[in-house]
């Protein structure tokens, strides 16, 4: 299978990253991974956790905190504009932006690649390939409207993480789960069971 692009940005709600990540490479999956500028600042202020920037050292730090041996995880600085996934000549499976900010939502809609997780944004967008937004802000002003439906008419799938509570969660893990997975689900990925509409629990 192809690889995908997993994008975070400097939003809210880190764990829903996390918890794709995690779940894309227990499934064997190739992922290459993006925190933005942004998306290291938010992991220092709301987790108290330093994500390491180098590549090499960032992957080995998802492996260790995620104490997961399985898939393939490349890392890419958030300016590395020169990576191979910048180019539309890199074959990708899809992209996936969670969570995504408003900021990168604007500048993504304007064609405005200032940083790798733009770039690969516009590659997706231009080369046809799906591209999975998930904004992480509330309530959206007309300006976020108008941003996010120029992007679902260039092609790109809004989601928004948006709880759902007929599943009875019984923890916070239970709904990261389902929102993590129901991004994938356009994908045609089935990451881990989930509990669904009108589905009985086991």
């Amino acid at each position: 299978m192809l690889p995908y692009v997993l994008a975070v940005t400097g939003a809210s709600a880190q764990q829903l990253a996390e918890r794709s990540l995690e779940l894309l490479l227990q499934n064997n999956r190739h992922v290459h991974l993006v925190l933005s500028r942004g998306a290291h600042e938010v992991w220092k202020a709301e987790m108290g956790v330093n994500v390491p920037v180098d590549p090499q050292t960032q992957e080995g730090f998802w492996r260790e905190r995620l104490r997961c041996d399985q898939g393939v995880l490349h890392c890419h600085r958030w300016n590395d504009q020169a990576a191979t996934i910048a180019s539309g000549s890199t074959r990708t499976r899809a992209m996936v932006i969670v969570p995504c900010s408003m900021g990168s939502v604007g500048r993504i809609a304007a064609g405005v690649a200032t940083d790798l997780v733009e770039r690969c944004a516009d590659v997706h967008l231009k080369e046809g390939r799906p591209l999975v937004i998930a904004p992480r802000e509330m309530p959206w002003n007309l300006i976020h409207l108008r941003n996010l439906t120029s992007l679902a008419e260039a092609g790109a799938r809004i989601a928004p993480p948006i709880p759902a509570w007929y599943t009875q969660p019984r923890s916070l893990e239970d709904m990261v789960d389902f929102l993590v997975v129901r991004l994938f689900d356009g994908l045609g990925e089935s990451l881990t069971p989930i509990q669904r509409w009108r589905e009985e629990k086991a």
